[in-house]
């Protein structure tokens, strides 16, 4: 399915900030700098990055994230260490898993993952 990368932000939007942490109480971004939220201000590199990615593994994303987006943002020095990173203050780092998801949902990506089955349960049986 394609989706315009406005269309992918949208929905990346509407997924993470209803649950980041820098969301304030009437529902705004918290940041000083809104712009300057790695998540949204690298947008097309994070999409481009998931979308480039084939991979059950989320480890193979986060390369492709630390490769492509990571390695231009003001935030990570020389060394390829981030504060932020470090500090989980980092949207894209702390959402990464929920971006992908919303990412692949949104693109019609299907790596053949299984989906978990929910376990049967029965009654609980409670003693005191």
């Amino acid at each position: 399915m394609e989706r315009t990368l406005a269309e992918l932000e949208g929905l990346v939007r509407n997924r993470i900030c209803n649950v980041c942490t820098e969301r304030t109480v009437n529902g705004t971004c918290g940041l000083d700098e809104p712009s300057t939220c790695a998540l949204f201000s690298l947008f097309p590199q994070v999409a481009a990055a998931i979308q480039n990615t084939d991979s059950p593994n989320i480890e193979d994303y986060i390369a492709a994230i630390r490769k492509n987006v990571c390695s231009v943002c003001a935030g990570q020095d020389a060394a390829g260490d981030c504060g932020l990173r470090q500090e989980v203050q980092c949207a894209l780092d702390a959402y990464l898993i929920f971006v992908v998801e919303a990412i692949e949902e949104a693109t019609g990506k299907d790596f053949g993952r299984p989906i978990p089955e929910r376990p049967k349960t029965g009654p609980i049986h409670l003693q005191f």
